[in-house]
C-alpha cells in the first residue's frame, strides 16, 4: 500500500472553516464511494488554522490520473468539489485552478 500525503488551505474565515468541517462530519455517500472505487483505502484531512493536510492510503489500482478521469465523470463529485471550493483555496504555489498539492515526504523512521 502506497501513501501520499497532500496540502490547501481554507480561507481564512472562522465560520467558513466550522462550516467546512460540518459538510466533513456528513460526507454525501457518492463521495465516499467514488474514493472507494478510485482504489484510496484511507483517507484522513487534518486543520490547523486554515491549512489542511491529507493522508491518502490507497492500492495498486490507485493513480491520480485514473482519480482525475473518475472524477471528471462523476456529476456528484463535481458538485461536491464545487461546493468545497467555495471554502477552500489554493496554495500560493499552486498552479492555476490546482487545489490539493502533492508534498514531498523529506523523512521517516
Amino acid at each position: 500500500m502506497k501513501r501520499y500525503c497532500l496540502a490547501l488551505d481554507l480561507k481564512k474565515d472562522k465560520k467558513l472553516i466550522e462550516k467546512y468541517k460540518e459538510y466533513h462530519k456528513n460526507v454525501w455517500k457518492e463521495i465516499l464511494l467514488s474514493i472507494k472505487a478510485s482504489g484510496i483505502e484511507n483517507l484522513e484531512i487534518y486543520l490547523t488554522d486554515n491549512r489542511l493536510f491529507m493522508i491518502m492510503e490507497v492500492n495498486d489500482s490507485f493513480s491520480f490520473d485514473k482519480k482525475s478521469e473518475m472524477d471528471s465523470k462523476n456529476p456528484k463529485v463535481q458538485e461536491w468539489e464545487q461546493l468545497m471550493w467555495k471554502y477552500q483555496q489554493a496554495l500560493p504555489m499552486a498552479k492555476e485552478g490546482e487545489k490539493w498539492i502533492l508534498m514531498e515526504k523529506i523523512f521517516s523512521i
